[in-house]
């Protein structure tokens, strides 16, 4: 490395190293792809393109994962087929395949370590910012650009701006990572980090959990990138490269969020940004309850369930779904002891993966029905029909509104605590 990178951001930073020279914001550069994702409602568009566009062109098979997560298993015959024409063209050209319950895509990604400090790395789903939790330059992209990137083993960006978000004072008992996510997109607006990256500074002591659910929520505030700092025990176990070092840099904007004054958060119908105090809706009659997806499906996610319903049943009309994030967190929660209680509360368990995240199986809502889910969306329709009504919460304020029958909040805060 021949060039001075003191002054830019982690954005900055990483295209400059893997576009081979200095760049800055609103720079063009084309860079080489470490991990490519491609998940199976879009991978069928995704050969297409490269069976009639691009020639069949696959540059470093090793580099792409095809994972079958977003309807798995398979709903209907039309599901059943494209899916078998994924698991043939991966096999056929050597691609990595995650099938049918080893989990949504970007947990697995992550377990299996093909997300990397300071790699690029780009999926086919929008929350692929989540890989920024590692320190990788994580993003989703459409099906062309997927496809030239699985052909040519490079991509294009334009670099951009950098908002940073510095956290400040301890987060109270009962603040979880989720309601700080919530709190930074309610604060920048769904579309005010429009291509930016955004930096989460003051994270120190996150795990790499919560890393991952702020990440997550990145493209929630429009972001095209979510950077965590690779400071901090959380990723002792990864090879962190000098030049990724936090330093000094020139940033778009800074937004302070003082931790200590944060409560438990909803985020309600019909929009990300639309975050609102807990108890502002006590007592809404909650049909089912949804914990899981790539935001909040994780061992310690269940775990902090399970903590709250131990010796109790879930509300007789309210219906507890829960589906683990990986095949990897369903073993360790059922060797735990996690699924036990879980089961003995009333929960219903589905295979892992994406489930009723995006209304197309395992748990879609009939109309008029209300939700409290620890997803990422409540978009109108989003988990079936339109007329159903989803809140987005912790797993604590899940598990509280499951045992309620009604939005409700643990009934003693010794979760969380001071960070």
């Amino acid at each position: 490395m021949t060039y001075d990178l003191k002054g830019l951001t982690l954005a900055e930073r990483i295209l400059s190293v893997r576009s081979g020279r200095r760049v800055k914001a609103g720079d063009l550069v084309v860079v080489p792809v470490d991990q490519v994702m491609v998940v199976d409602s879009i991978a069928p568009s995704v050969i297409r393109l490269l069976k009639e566009e691009l020639a069949g062109e696959i540059r470093y098979p090793e580099r792409v994962s095809f994972v079958i997560d977003h309807v798995a298993p398979a709903a209907n015959v039309e599901v059943a087929t494209t899916q078998k024409q994924v698991r043939e063209f991966a096999r056929e050209h050597q691609i990595n395949l995650f099938d049918v319950g080893r989990g949504i895509c970007h947990q697995v990604l992550i377990e299996e370590r093909l997300a990397q400090p300071g790699w690029v790395v780009v999926g086919s789903d929008s929350h692929s910012t989540i890989y920024g939790a590692v320190g990788a330059f994580g993003t989703g992209m459409g099906a062309t650009d997927i496809a030239l990137a699985v052909a040519s083993g490079r991509t294009w960006f334009r670099v951009p701006e950098t908002v940073r978000i510095l956290f400040k004072g301890s987060r109270p008992a009962g603040v979880t990572a989720k309601d700080i996510a919530l709190e930074v997109v309610r604060v920048l607006t769904a579309d005010g980090a429009t291509y930016a990256s955004i930096e989460y500074h003051g994270t120190e002591t996150f795990s790499l959990s919560e890393r991952m659910t702020l990440a997550n929520l990145a493209v929630e505030a429009g972001a095209k990138v979510g950077l965590v700092p690779t400071v901090g025990e959380a990723l002792g176990a990864y090879e962190v490269p000098d030049w990724l070092a936090v330093d000094e840099a020139s940033y778009e904007t800074t937004v302070e969020i003082d931790l200590s004054g944060l409560r438990p958060s909803l985020s309600v119908p019909f929009f990300v940004d639309n975050v609102h105090p807990v108890e502002n809706h006590l007592g809404v009659p909650v049909d089912q309850v949804f914990v899981g997806t790539c935001t909040n499906g994780r061992l310690d996610d269940l775990r902090a369930v399970a903590a709250i319903l131990e010796g109790r049943r879930v509300a007789e009309r309210t219906r507890l779904l829960i589906i683990p994030a990986s095949s990897t967190v369903l073993e360790q929660a059922v060797a735990d002891g996690t699924v036990a209680t879980l089961l003995a509360a009333g929960a219903v368990f589905g295979t892992p993966g994406c489930g009723p995240c995006m209304g197309r199986h395992m748990g879609v809502l009939a109309p008029g029905e209300v939700c409290v889910s620890t997803s990422n969306r409540n978009f109108m329709g989003r988990m079936g029909s339109p007329e159903a009504k989803i809140f987005l919460a912790s797993p604590e304020v899940a598990a509280a509104s499951a045992l309620a029958g009604a939005i409700a909040l643990p009934e003693t805060p010794s979760f969380g605590g001071d960070r």
